[in-house]
């Protein structure tokens, strides 16, 4: 092996300073990734014909306002959304009856255990728990990220024992990728919806690309609301 001094042209102070040129530079990449503006909003045909994929539903299925989700569950924004903005949206849209909320699967090549969770959070469901799994998919995510490890599977069977699903049965399912087709499903319906970037909102006709905060989240489906047939837009008016 060859020493730092070696490595630097003979100068170990050269070395360690190009070190810290390279952290310095991997740091500012990151906030440029985490700062960078979000695309923008693009209006959509809300009479797309319906989807061919089977997202999983949360709140009243006859809620006056839909909105899709297209989502990574290794995406870090999308994290960002499940754990900071969307327990607020739940308490304040979804459970009020203003919207519900479908989850579609946006699995995306450069994360290398997404498919894992995806698989994991189907085979809870299974179980009538997906979005319990989902809840703690996202809140640890940096276990069992493709950053942490190479074998996602134990952690996520921890999961499952946290939440009281029968193991046994979670883990067959798993193991068989049971659910494989539905997540592709999901998949190919955010790309033929042309969604660019997760997480990705569908509400009322707009296109809204990004993690997006509890405050703008109802913003959006009041705006959806208010473009709703008269009675539709009363009942979502009385609820709120």
């Amino acid at each position: 092996m060859k020493s730092a001094k070696n490595r630097a042209g003979g100068d170990p102070k050269k070395f360690y300073a190009a070190l810290a040129i390279v952290a310095v530079l991997g740091v500012a990449i990151l906030g440029y990734v985490a700062t960078r503006p979000k695309s923008n909003v693009t209006t959509v045909d809300p009479n797309l014909p319906p989807a061919k994929a089977e997202g999983y539903l949360y709140g009243k299925p006859d809620a006056p306002v839909q909105v899709v989700e297209f989502a990574d569950f290794e995406c870090p924004a999308c994290g960002n959304f499940a754990t900071i903005s969307e327990p607020d949206v739940r308490q304040r849209v979804l459970d009020a009856g203003l919207a519900n909320l479908r989850f579609y699967d946006f699995p995306l090549p450069m994360h290398k255990n997404t498919w894992a969770a995806s698989n994991a959070a189907a085979c809870a469901a299974d179980q009538g728990k997906f979005w319990e799994m989902h809840d703690r998919i996202f809140l640890s995510q940096d276990q069992w990220n493709g950053e942490a490890t190479s074998r996602p599977k134990g952690v996520l069977k921890d999961l499952a024992k946290q939440l009281g699903l029968d193991v046994d049965v979670w883990e067959k399912c798993f193991d068989a990728r049971v659910h494989q087709n539905r997540i592709e499903a999901n998949k190919n319906e955010a790309e033929r919806r042309g969604v660019g970037q997760t997480p990705t909102f569908v509400i009322g006709n707009k296109m809204i690309p990004g993690a997006l905060s509890a405050d703008e989240f109802k913003a959006y489906v009041d705006s959806a609301a208010a473009l709703l047939p008269r009675a539709d837009s009363a009942k979502a008016r009385k609820k709120t």
